[in-house]
């Protein structure tokens, strides 16, 4: 793909780079703003336990399904037109779950909340990456870092408006009109990416590179781990240290803000020592994290072990999108392939701790936890960025090649 505008100034690449970061924060709002409202829905459609765990599902079957087709509309309007509407898209579709009266209709609005979110997340982390190839230097952690920010005010203002009885079909309309104006006003900063005359479109549906498989399987193994902390770390506290119930909620929420925190400041960590060094020091220090909270039963360790996890595990997703762009010809079709192991990873890791803990404990499912880390200590190498040729490119320490306008 090239540039529409010849203009590729440092001034113009920053800029660019303000207005992805600002893409991401809205990105993460919606999902923010969606999940404090989650008990208003159950109520609202009358679902139980187990029929409002059926309908969280459709997000996720929604986004893998229609992932591979965002390359696709890049191709056909261009990536600053297609992030456009597809971003669009995703914050209008926040209104959509808070008005379904029952299953099915739910099911079905969160099958498009789901679809709308992979394919805008695809087509802002390609605009991510290429950003990132002609800054010459790592962005796309504290691009990841933005979208916690995001998560945590779109989190914030749904706690003001559930506490206030605010009624959830008022306030999604309100964030999502919100939302997509802002949404909007960022996307016009970012890099106007066309492909060429003669370049080939991409396939709607293609499966992903072998590459893109062993990358996100990395990437599997660090959303399972954050997917299960989240979850489960604060029920880890309750049921097997015994702690009161502020204790084990302050435990989750030192999580999120560690990891939001840890992706934020990755970008220097990993142009200092390259995306396979700290993905393996990362790992390592993930695993450190985990014996932690599995061997030592006191509270403040198994706080102090989540901590870890979360910054050991932080900055790996971003890495995976980054050297998946950059493992084939095809990086929307290799980001899609990669977001949607690690959708899966995010889907079946809350319910996958579970079986586990009733099949035997949660301390045996935090030792599962802990294996997976240790895998990314293990399996770092295949974020090192390789030409066609398959030789290995040392650019900096593993740094991503500069690419030429």
């Amino acid at each position: 793909m090239s540039l529409g505008e010849p203009d590729l100034s440092l001034r113009r690449l920053k800029r660019a780079r303000t207005s992805v970061a600002s893409v991401f924060l809205v990105h993460g709002a919606v999902t923010g703003s969606f999940a404090t409202r989650i008990p208003w829905i159950q109520d609202h459609a009358s679902l139980s336990a187990g029929t409002l765990g059926l309908a969280l599902a459709f997000p996720a079957v929604g986004a893998a399904v229609t992932m591979p087709l965002a390359g696709r509309i890049n191709h056909r309007f261009g990536a600053r037109a297609a992030l456009r509407g597809l971003l669009a898209m995703w914050t209008l579709s926040l209104i959509l779950p808070s008005l379904a009266p029952n299953l099915p209709v739910l099911c079905l609005a969160l099958l498009v909340y789901g679809a709308s979110a992979g394919m805008s997340d695809v087509a802002m982390n390609a605009l991510g990456v290429e950003t990132e190839n002609r800054l010459g230097r790592s962005i796309m952690s504290s691009l990841h870092g933005m979208w916690s920010v995001g998560a945590l005010l779109g989190s914030a203002a749904g706690t003001v408006a559930a506490h206030s009885g605010t009624d959830a079909r008022t306030h999604h309309l309100v964030a999502a009109l919100a939302l997509t104006a802002l949404g909007l006003v960022a996307v016009r900063g970012v890099l106007d990416l066309r492909s060429e005359a003669d370049e080939e479109p991409p396939p709607h549906f293609a499966l992903p590179p072998r590459s893109a498989v062993l990358i996100g399987a990395i990437g599997f193994c660090a959303v399972f781990a954050e997917g299960a902390s989240l979850d489960w770390s604060a029920v880890y506290l309750g049921d097997v240290l015994h702690t009161d119930a502020g204790l084990a909620a302050a435990s989750t929420t030192a999580f999120a803000l560690t990891m939001a925190v840890a992706r934020l400041a990755g970008d220097r960590v990993v142009d200092r020592f390259g995306p396979v060094r700290t993905v393996r020091s990362g790992g390592l220090l993930a695993t450190a994290g985990g014996l932690l909270v599995v061997l030592v039963r006191e509270p403040a360790a198994a706080m102090a072990g989540f901590a870890m996890t979360g910054l050991g595990i932080a900055v790996v997703v971003p890495l995976a999108f980054a050297a998946a762009a950059r493992s084939g010809p095809a990086p929307a079709q290799a980001i899609a392939g990669v977001a949607t192991i690690t959708y899966t990873s995010g889907l079946i890791a809350p319910s996958a701790i579970g079986a586990v803990a009733d099949a035997t404990s949660l301390v045996v499912s935090f030792a599962l936890v802990t294996a997976l880390a240790c895998a990314l200590a293990l399996g770092a190498g295949v974020l090192r960025q390789r030409t066609k040729g398959g030789t290995e490119v040392l650019v900096k320490q593993d740094e991503p090649e500069r690419i030429r306008p």
